[in-house]
Parts: structure tokens; C-alpha cells; sequence
């Protein structure tokens, strides 16, 4: 499915009524869709590139901006062949430095524009393409002040109406503080519960681009999980009601961390995690950062920790100087996709017949497998219902406790500790309703077996 028939998809399926005896939360026709990017990218990209720092001040000279020999069509096409199946750029950070000939300030570029540029590019390749727009901005004069909630506004109209679909809108909850903000070199503190009105920019969003899903530590559509460190909570349930850091009522930048890591079982919202890591030390690119690039066994146990467990996975990338990624970056992402592809290289359950009564699944495989990974898919269009599952294998005609796994989801992954090796498996399933399993599989890591 391409971009487009992707976020066209997601703008105009039918939402599914709640099925009778169940009353929790149902994911929209959107966050269905999104569902089905699991690993996706970030691309941190601009004027800290070329600064060598994370968080720049808004001072910059824009003419420090200067990628030698930008390939966005070569960045995005190394990322799909890795298997990534979405990106998002930062468009601006909280320098206030726009990656984009915008209208509302001359902190931007001045000649190509960076965001068509990936646009392009990733319609080019047929995946998604997402923006990320800081809130905070340490270069407007304005922020701080009602002016400045317009002048993001129209950065988001830009965004959202020049580059064609977009699946993903991306809000952090870094806030106010130190800047530059048109030469006042001061601090200003903001009140986040008020101060950006973002149920009015949430719904500027659902007006321009329907189809896109909208990321924030309280969503509405995507959850921050709580850290940056690419792991999600066991259980992290798909279901979440935000609370503050106090207790009281969240907003972006002002969420209880760990309550996003888990969810809330019975929340009221559907709001899945999403995990946002950097595979190098910091989020932008810095030479020193060369040799201490995330390793492929380190980016799969990221996966395993964060797509294993019921969420997605959103990996940085950053381009370097010459607008290009770096050759250990795109060393470790070949050998993380190989890795993906040993462990998951063939579904040994694939012809197993299987037999139901009441919460047990009973699956007997064509002829003895000899497996080390399970996953398990459930039909999240009539919401999370599992809640537990046992897992038992027939060992020498006796059934024998496997593992187990609370909540399932979109994927759950257990990996075993030895291979297991029978014809047939047992799933004793604790849920809410009827439970609606979508997919069991299993594997046999490649690069494991003798």
C-alpha cells in the first residue's frame, strides 16, 4: 500500500461499534491504520547539525545551514530497503529554525526546501511521511505570547497543506525556558495546560489532514511511552487515560512518565505507545557520536522491548553535514535488518489446525517444530481484550508450562530462553470478552541453529 491509498485509507474506513459484552476503548479508523507501521524513523535534521549542539538557542545565523551534498532520495530509499515504513523530519526544533521557505519568519531556509525535498523522496519509495514542529520556539520574538499560538498555527498550515499526506503530526513537551526570542535573551515560562490551546490545533490538524494520526505525551492518537529509551512498559496496554506529573490534569510536557509506559488497563482512550529512541547517543549528528552507533543485537532487543510489547517503534536517524547518513549508521541498520529477517524468516506454525474451547486454543503443527519465538496478533479493531495468556507445549506427551504474556495487542513477541521443540501448543487466553486472537506464529532464529 502506498502513501497515499495508506492515509486515504485511514481518512475514510467505516469505525467498527463496540461488539456486545465489551466496553472498553476501539481504536479509530486512523490509529488502525498507523497500527500497521511498526518501525518507523526519525530524521533529526537541521541547524544543531551544523552547530554540534542538541538544543540550540535560536541565535544561529541561518546561513550556518548548509548541507554540501543533501540526498534525501538516498537517505529514505536506504531506510526502506532496512525495512523502515515511515519518516518524520524535524521541520523545526526549539532553535526555531525552519527546514522550509515559511512565511512567518526569516529563520529558514532561503534556497532549496528541505521538507519537499523528503516529501518527495519518500513519495518516491511509496512510504509515509510525517513532521515534526516544536511548540517551543527560542528564536520568535513572539513566543510566549497569544501571537505567537497564530504564527505555529500557520507553520502547521504550511506543513500540512504543501507537502502532500501526511501520516504523522509530531508535538514534544519541551516548553519554554532560556532563548534568544528576537534578541530579548531571556527566559519565558509558559503555562502548558493553557498556554498553546491545543484541542483548537489538534483540530486544525483533523481539518487539513484527516488521515494523519497525532503524537503527544497525551496523544490524542499516539502516546509518548514515558522515556527515550526505546523500551516500552510489560504490560504496556493500548488504553491510556494521562495524568499529570502532580496528579492532576496532563498536556504535553506535563505527564506522569511512568503511567505512559504501561498505560491504563480499562482507559478510556485508545492511545497506543510509541517508542522514540536515537541510534546514536544524542538525537542530531555529531562526529564524536561515529563510534558509539547503536549496535545491530542492540536496535533488535529495542524491538523486541518496544513492537514486541504492544507499541511502535520510532528510531533516529540523523543525517550528517553533507545531508547524508553516516556509513556506521547505515551499517548498523543493514545489520539490524538482517538480524529482523533471521529471527523471523519463516512461520513454523504456518497449516497448524487448530481447535477452540471456550478461552483455549489448542494449534497442532504439521510435524514437530523446533522454535525459540512466538507472536501473537489480536484483532484491535474490537480492542484490547486479552488481557493474560498462558502458553503450554505437549513435551513427551505431557503438556508443560512455555511462558506467558500480559495484555497482546497489535504484536506481542515472547522469546524463549531454550528451543522448544513439539507438534503441538496450548494457549489458555484470560480476557475481558470473547477473546479475538488474529495470528499466532512462531520462529527459529536463523543464526541460531546448528
Amino acid at each position: 500500500m502506498n502513501r497515499r491509498d495508506f492515509l486515504a485509507v485511514a481518512a475514510q474506513a467505516p469505525l467498527l461499534a463496540a461488539p456486545r459484552g465489551f466496553t472498553g476503548a476501539l481504536p479509530s479508523p486512523r490509529q488502525r491504520n498507523r497500527q500497521k507501521l511498526e518501525l518507523t524513523a526519525f530524521l533529526h535534521f537541521g541547524m544543531n547539525t551544523f552547530t554540534d549542539r542538541e538544543w540550540g538557542l535560536g541565535d544561529e545565523d541561518p546561513s550556518l545551514f548548509h548541507p554540501e551534498a543533501l540526498d534525501a532520495d538516498g537517505i529514505v530509499g536506504s531506510l526502506a530497503d532496512a525495512g523502515i515504513q515511515g519518516v518524520i523530519l524535524t521541520c523545526k526544533h526549539h532553535d526555531g529554525f525552519c527546514l522550509w521557505p515559511t512565511e512567518t519568519t526569516t529563520h529558514s531556509v532561503k534556497g532549496d526546501d528541505i521538507v519537499l525535498a523528503f516529501s518527495n523522496a519518500a513519495r518516491k519509495r511509496g512510504i509515509p511521511f510525517g513532521v515534526y514542529l516544536s511548540p517551543w520556539d527560542r528564536n520568535n520574538a513572539a513566543y510566549g505570547k497569544p501571537a505567537y499560538i497564530e504564527i505555529y498555527r500557520h507553520q502547521l498550515t504550511e506543513l500540512l497543506t504543501r507537502y502532500g499526506p501526511i501520516y504523522e503530526v509530531w508535538h514534544d513537551g519541551a516548553n519554554g525556558g532560556d532563548g534568544y526570542y528576537g534578541g530579548a535573551r531571556e527566559k519565558r515560562v509558559i503555562d502548558k495546560q493553557t498556554y498553546y490551546d491545543w484541542p483548537r490545533t489538534w483540530e486544525l490538524v483533523r481539518q487539513l489532514q484527516p488521515g494523519a494520526v497525532i503524537f503527544s505525551d497525551v496523544g490524542p492518537d499516539l502516546r509518548w511511552v514515558g522515556n527515550e529509551d526505546g523500551t516500552a512498559g510489560d504490560p504496556c496496554w493500548a488504553t491510556y487515560d494521562p495524568v499529570g506529573e502532580d496528579g492532576g490534569l496532563a498536556s504535553p510536557g506535563n505527564v506522569r512518565a511512568k503511567d505512559s509506559m504501561t498505560g491504563t488497563r480499562w482507559g478510556s482512550q485508545w492511545m497506543p505507545a510509541e517508542c522514540d529512541v536515537s541510534i546514536r547517543p544524542g538525537w542530531f549528528w555529531h562526529a564524536a557520536e561515529n563510534v558509539k552507533v547503536k549496535t545491530p543485537g542492540q536496535l533488535l532487543d529495542l524491538y523486541y522491548k518496544s513492537v514486541g510489547r504492544c507499541a511502535s517503534l520510532l528510531l533516529n536517524v540523523p543525517p550528517n553535514r553533507k545531508g547524508q547518513l553516516s556509513r556506521e549508521d547505515l551499517d548498523s541498520l543493514r545489520g539490524f535488518q538482517k538480524l529482523r529477517q533471521a529471527a523471523m524468516s519463516e512461520n513454523l506454525a504456518a497449516g497448524a489446525d487448530l481447535k477452540r474451547s471456550g478461552k483455549t486454543w489448542n494449534y497442532r503443527l504439521k510435524s514437530p517444530r523446533a522454535f525459540d519465538l512466538l507472536r501473537l496478533r489480536e484483532k484491535t479493531e474490537f480492542g484490547q481484550r486479552i488481557e493474560r495468556v498462558e502458553i503450554e507445549a505437549r513435551l513427551r506427551g505431557q503438556w508443560s508450562s512455555a511462558g506467558s504474556v500480559t495484555s497482546v495487542g497489535a504484536c506481542r513477541l515472547l522469546r524463549f530462553p531454550d528451543v522448544i521443540t513439539t507438534d503441538e501448543l496450548r494457549l489458555k487466553i484470560t480476557a475481558s470478552a470473547e477473546p479475538r486472537l488474529h495470528e499466532l506464529e512462531l520462529f527459529r532464529n536463523q543464526e541460531s541453529r546448528s
